[in-house]
């Protein structure tokens, strides 16, 4: 397993080794020491999935602190555009958005720190995603920023998002309650 930086600190993207054979292939998602080298949690304390036709986006999402968390994602059938935005005061990536092609074919996956936003545009039918998080959902804390406000340039001009994604606040004026911890 290959764990490399992305732009933004703290997040990376997670290259598991694929073992295919005449059978099909086997995918080890979470290696704890190779995890731990790199100084990442992988206590999850829930997994869900979602699953998506043709550009359909959902994000950009988080939860807020004190139930902010790390999040392990992979796609397990399909072609997604993953993207992650810094919400972190103080982080020299503040504001910034990066993102990751996540392809069922290759296994990659993506890891998520806490305080930055995170969402996806699915570049196929039937793309499910599969996520790991360390801390449970609590719709209290359960947030996010419109997707079109970000600084990214998103290839689909009028995807198909949810009512709630659609509401979220702008990123310009939103007064973000995480800080960056180097």
């Amino acid at each position: 397993m290959e764990i490399v930086p992305l732009p933004i600190p703290g997040c990376f993207s997670v290259r598991p080794i694929v073992y295919r054979d005449q059978r099909g292939s086997f995918v080890k998602t979470v290696h704890a020491s190779t995890f731990a080298q790199k100084g990442l949690r992988f206590d999850f304390r829930e997994q869900y999935y979602s699953t998506s036709g043709i550009h359909v986006l959902r994000g950009m999402h988080f939860q807020a602190p004190p139930f902010d968390h790390e999040k392990l994602v992979y796609c397990q059938s399909g072609i997604a555009l993953d993207v992650i935005l810094d919400l972190r005061k103080g982080s020299p990536t503040y504001g910034k958005a990066t993102s990751v092609s996540l392809e069922a074919e290759s296994a990659d996956g993506v890891y998520v720190p806490r305080g930055c936003a995170h969402g996806f545009l699915s570049l196929s039918n039937g793309t499910t995603l599969l996520y790991n998080v360390t801390v449970e959902y609590d719709k209290e804390h359960d947030s996010g920023i419109l997707w079109s406000s970000i600084p990214f340039a998103w290839p689909v001009q009028n995807p198909t998002t949810s009512t709630r994604d659609s509401a979220f606040p702008l990123l310009e004026g939103y007064d973000s309650p995480f800080s960056y911890q180097a």
